[in-house]
């Protein structure tokens, strides 16, 4: 009976996860082999599009439109048949009536590619057949989200359907003439206006073949292999088992979008452990699913929300990972410390590891860390040399020097056995050395390293920076197996067919987790094509102001709560389209009327941030839900704990907006990047202890009060000054092209405009206009989508490039540049800095004198 009920949970869990992510059917049969066949051909289709060989070879080119047919046509057909209807629906076999839908689905999905001249020779003049289809195309969209993303998603869309239709009955704030059947379907289903824009088209170019690359490292092995890592290296710490919960969920972050496949795929392992050695099954759930969740906020691939992004904000994927690394690293720094203080609290041991001489073990850690560092100095240095002496045939020669490295790096971990994950539940563990598991997987490393090469150093596209880092682990996963079993004179032919198994399985597996993307960024399309089709965006500036008052904190904590709301219901990408889609330009345009320059980026990491926050927010967070499936405890004390852990990354959204420094925005040397690094780690690690209530030891609630003020003070240092000071020398507008000329690259300059908006009233804002490469004035504001006319005292902005950097900051024709805004000199925030760290150092040694006057608790030890 004890093996019966581990097996019965881990089938639990495993349609768990099927029922979140890839379709809770697993159909037999012929149905079974459409489904492969079917998600497989989607995955290839993909790769072909993303790649150069079209252009290479001529033929199979795609404009966009048609890529972004033929990838809902396969998301449509895909979903009826991997999601059945109901919950008592079949999961072996595939209706009838699904088959149908399946069908009828793909055809109204691809239309746009089926009939695209056609279309192209009638522009706004739809003929029967484009209406019946676009009707029944909706109506399928609909039905597959529900399957797919559940009811919530579904009444979002068909609330914002109902307000096109209904727009002459709405209050007046946000009323609008209606729109005719016509012109709804020719704007939604015919145009890349609606179903068809942006987002979908995001899903199209860069998140499927993430998505893919991520799975298919998944299956090579290096999610285990990672998970290994971090167990060597941070088990042996106290509370061991629950950093390697926070360690490998953000390494996990790498190989999963998913925040209910993160917490299965590592808290399968960990809570039990954590369990085990001293934690409750609550604040074990809680801590994993904590982690998982900021796996999409952790740098170098962060979830699908991050690639749309580039398209909403208008900058590169680099300078969007640029920008969130800070926050996403002391997020996690900061649940290291979480875990750190419960272990302190509950006098918990850490793991056995294998005893070794303190003269060994520095050892060891000084040649892991310089030959890491040494491999990537030499890694860095001999790409660009090879690149240097060999220009043209560079490729080529890297990618002989690539494969050869990978082979030798197989045949290096022929030669040791492969390493297991202990049970968790068994008597002991003997934790393995960091360098015992390091070698068994180094080619997993290789394409990782494809991967940020292309996209942070060669600047290439998101989607053809995953192209090259598919294919990598495509190599990976086709010939690893078949290497291994050559190196150690084991059955090649059985080799051979298991890596031809786990390559088709790959393939199709990432396409399943990819229908509930597509399936989301489509009908996402529907809420966006409706605010461009009614004008509510322009409606929702009144609205919000309306509500908050010209608030900037309580609009904020409007937008917050609305992406929690929403997110109970929706996933994160489709939760980020909706409110990002309303909410960012308005709160951009709000606070710069408030006289407040916040950086377009912040808002939509804003944005992101709550969205994911949602995965762990009661009632309905699936994280929570999938960590208590696991650990046996209620899914609803599991949530509130928790949200409790992440309040340390909810603070962060709004740190940012108010200090954009720590999004290295305005900062401009290492100096300046280690100081606000430094500080802001020093704030985010108070206010963990100051929610943990814990300190040096248990602190008392007015110790709890001056740590988040001491807290908030080394977050914003410059609030305190700005109160005794005022921040900004106010500059006549003259001044304006020589401030844009002598800005250093990458810098901003601030500006206040004046001027009459689309709805007649004064506008008077203050806005940051990014500055780019060196040039003159004229050139600078080019770059930007920017044209000024006049001499002297007056500056006119005669054009503003449609979907330029000027146009999202809310710069529109016709606005006056009224001043420029110099930074004053202030006093050195070192001071309100250096007392608040004063602070702080006085608490700690109140706690330190009143620990060492209490009885001392012996750690507790490990149950066998």
């Amino acid at each position: 009976m004890s093996e019966a009920k581990p097996q019965a949970a881990e089938v639990d869990l495993e349609q768990l996860v099927a029922e979140a992510d890839t379709g809770g059917r697993h159909a037999v049969g012929v149905a079974g082999r459409v489904l492969l066949w079917t998600a497989v051909a989607w995955s290839l289709f993909q790769l072909w599009y993303a790649s150069p060989l079209p252009f290479v070879l001529g033929f199979g080119i795609l404009n966009d439109t048609k890529a972004r047919a033929i990838h809902l046509g396969f998301a449509l057909f895909l979903t009826y048949i991997a999601y059945p209807a109901l919950q008592s629906s079949s999961r072996d076999r595939v209706p009838l009536l699904d088959w149908v839908l399946a069908i009828v689905g793909a055809f109204a999905g691809s239309y746009l590619f089926l009939f695209h001249d056609a279309l192209s020779q009638r522009p706004g003049l739809p003929t029967t057949l484009d209406l019946v289809t676009g009707t029944v195309g909706i109506l399928l969209l609909l039905e597959a989200t529900r399957r797919a993303l559940g009811l919530p998603m579904v009444i979002v869309a068909v609330v914002f359907i109902a307000y096109t239709f209904g727009g002459q009955y709405m209050p007046d704030v946000i009323q609008h003439r209606g729109a005719s059947l016509v012109k709804f379907l020719n704007h939604q289903w015919l145009t890349t206006e609606g179903v068809f824009g942006i987002a979908l088209g995001v899903s199209t170019s860069f998140v499927f073949l993430f998505v893919l690359f991520g799975t298919l490292l998944e299956r090579a092995g290096a999610g285990n292999w990672m998970m290994q890592i971090s167990i060597a290296l941070l088990g042996h710490l106290r509370g061991g088992p629950a950093k390697v919960a926070v360690i490998s969920s953000a390494l996990n972050g790498i190989v999963s979008g998913s925040s209910v496949s993160n917490v299965v795929s590592g808290g399968i392992f960990t809570i039990p452990l954590m369990k085990r050695t001293g934690l409750s099954g609550v604040k074990a759930g809680a801590i994993e699913a904590s982690a998982s969740i900021n796996g999409q906020i952790m740098p170098p691939v962060m979830g699908a929300a991050a690639f749309l992004m580039v398209e909403y904000v208008g900058i590169p994927y680099s300078q969007v990972v640029k920008h969130a690394l800070l926050p996403a690293v002391f997020s996690y720094l900061a649940l290291l410390y979480i875990v750190h203080l419960e272990a302190v609290k509950m006098g918990l041991k850490p793991i056995p590891q294998r005893p070794t001489p303190a003269r060994e073990r520095l050892l060891r850690m000084g040649i892991g860390i310089s030959g890491s560092v040494l491999a990537v100095c030499v890694l860095y240095y001999g790409i660009l040399l090879v690149q240097l002496l060999l220009g043209p045939a560079a490729p080529f020669t890297l990618a002989l020097a690539g494969l050869a490295l990978y082979v030798a790096s197989v045949w290096f971990a022929s030669r040791y056995p492969d390493l297991e994950l202990d049970d968790p539940n068994a008597p002991i563990l003997e934790l393995p050395r960091a360098w015992d598991v390091t070698r068994t997987g180094l080619d997993f490393l290789i394409p990782i390293v494809v991967l940020l090469w292309c996209l942070m150093v060669e600047q290439m596209s998101p989607g053809l920076s995953a192209f090259w880092a598919t294919i990598t682990i495509i190599g990976i996963v086709a010939t690893r197996k078949p290497l291994m079993a050559l190196f150690r004179n084991e059955q090649l032919a059985a080799a051979i067919r298991a890596a031809g198994d786990d390559l088709v399985e790959g393939l199709a597996l990432g396409a399943r987790n990819m229908i509930g993307i597509a399936v989301a960024t489509a009908t996402a399309g529907i809420v966006v094509g409706t605010i461009t089709l009614t004008g509510l965006g322009l409606m929702m500036t009144e609205l919000v102001e309306l509500i908050s008052g010209g608030n900037v904190v309580l609009m904020l904590l409007l937008i917050a709560a609305v992406s929690l709301v929403l997110g109970m219901g929706i996933p994160t990408t489709a939760n980020y389209i909706l409110v990002a889609t309303l909410m960012a330009p308005v709160v951009v345009d709000l606070g710069a009327q408030a006289g407040l320059a916040i950086p377009l980026i912040a808002v939509h990491l804003f944005v992101f941030y709550f969205g994911i926050m949602a995965d762990i927010t009661p009632p309905v967070g699936l994280a929570a839900f999938a960590a208590a499936a696991i650990s046996r405890e209620s899914p609803i004390s599991t949530g509130f704990q928790g949200a409790l852990y992440s309040l340390r990354t909810a603070i962060l959204p709004f740190v940012f907006i108010f200090n954009p420094a720590m999004l290295l925005i305005g900062v401009e040397s290492w100096t300046h990047t280690v100081w606000v690094g430094a500080i802001s780690l020093a704030a985010i690690l108070l206010f963990s202890a100051a929610t943990m209530n814990y300190f040096v030891t248990r602190s008392r609630l007015w110790e709890s009060a001056i740590l988040l003020v001491v807290s908030f003070t080394l977050f914003r240092p410059d609030w305190w000054i700005n109160q005794v000071s005022e921040p900004y020398h106010e500059l006549p507008a003259s001044q304006f092209l020589a401030e844009v000329e002598q800005a250093s690259p990458g810098s901003h300059v601030d500006f206040v405009v004046e001027g009459i908006d689309l709805n007649g009233d004064d506008v008077r804002k203050t806005v940051t206009l990014p500055v780019g490469e060196p040039g003159t004035s004229a050139e600078r504001l080019r770059a930007v989508g920017l044209t000024l006319a006049g001499t002297g005292e007056m500056l006119t902005i005669t054009n503003v490039a449609f979907g330029s950097q000027a146009k999202r900051i809310g710069l529109e024709a016709g606005y006056d540049v009224a001043a420029v805004l110099r930074k004053a000199d202030q006093p050195s925030t070192a001071i309100p800095i250096g007392t608040a760290l004063a602070l702080a150092a006085c608490i700690a040694a109140l706690q330190l004198a009143r620990r060492r006057t209490m009885p001392g608790n012996a750690p507790r030890s490990i149950g066998v």
